[in-house]
């Protein structure tokens, strides 16, 4: 921890009108203490966690980054239905899975294009679309 990457993860907590307790000061500064994007899993936060030594356990790494999310600073990716990555970027853009190493990455947004989307059911309106590239090793 370096007092200008804690500054970064309260300001982030901040502008999301997140309370930064210790815990989430501790985890929203392994997301963007350093100021870049990144995709990680509740066990590979937690993971780092231990390793940085931040006593927070595994339920409170899901249950706060359930709150990230709620909030509106991270991104749930799910993949395969069953595994959820969390993502510091909120823009909508595209990704990358890539399946040998059960990783997520941002994928080129200017080089998708969707020319067409189906009409939605009446009484609901499409609140986003997620592309999800898988690659597989040849």
């Amino acid at each position: 921890m370096t007092p200008n990457s804690v500054k970064i993860a309260t300001n982030w907590l901040e502008t999301a009108n997140l309370r930064p307790t210790r815990q989430r000061v501790a985890l929203a500064e392994l997301l963007v203490g350093d100021g870049n994007h990144r995709h990680v899993t509740a066990e590979s936060l937690f993971d780092s966690a231990q390793t940085e030594g931040a006593a927070v356990s595994l339920a409170t790494v899901y249950n706060t980054l359930r709150a990230f999310c709620e909030a509106g600073v991270l991104q749930e990716i799910t993949v395969d239905g069953s595994k959820s990555y969390f993502d510091t970027n909120t823009h909508d853009h595209p990704h990358f899975f890539w399946e040998d190493e059960g990783r997520l990455s941002d994928a080129p947004a200017d080089q998708l294009v969707i020319q067409r989307l189906p009409k939605a059911p009446d009484g609901v309106e499409i609140a986003s679309v997620d592309v999800v590239i898988r690659l597989r090793r040849v």
